[in-house]
């Protein structure tokens, strides 16, 4: 009797686990096909070997900042629908952590140095996933307009 619940347990435990695992692939692929019509309605080019997708319009210094660095940053960020959730006051950019912030933004802002300017679009999983966030609905696409204004 143990040995058959041990059994259903198992079998249980798998099915869940194969069920999330397509899940979040099939929310990839959603993803990469939200990114890609973005892309191609509003005539983008982007890098994605990083799986985030980027456009870099200024490289800025040649020094970039790290994993660690505090990053004081000009932004605006927005839904592909043009919705914007969040941006920085004109004039005065606002500090962060890269470690205290969405793994988008980790990957995505060492790539410009001081005074450097990047447009990120970021899958979700790289983003707030399948969590409601504030006005960002589960599952979104998000698209940060970044510069890159001192880091330490």
């Amino acid at each position: 009797m143990k040995f058959s619940k041990s059994i259903i347990v198992v079998a249980i435990l798998s099915l869940t686990f194969f069920a999330c695992k397509k899940k979040n692939e099939n929310q990839t692929v959603l993803d990469n096909e939200i990114i890609q019509k973005y892309l191609k309605d509003n005539s983008l080019v982007a890098d994605t070997t990083r799986g985030i997708y980027y456009i870099i319009s200024d490289t800025g210094t040649v020094n970039h900042p790290t994993a660690t660095s505090i990053v004081s940053v000009y932004y605006k960020g927005y839904l592909t629908d043009g919705t914007t959730f969040d941006q920085s006051i004109p004039g005065l950019p606002r500090e962060f952590p890269l470690q205290g912030v969405i793994k988008g933004w980790q990957i995505g802002v060492p790539l410009i140095g001081k005074g450097g300017k990047i447009k990120l679009l970021i899958p979700s999983a790289l983003g707030y996933g399948a969590s409601k966030t504030g006005a960002i609905p589960a599952n979104s696409v998000l698209i940060f307009d970044i510069e890159l204004s001192t880091f330490r």
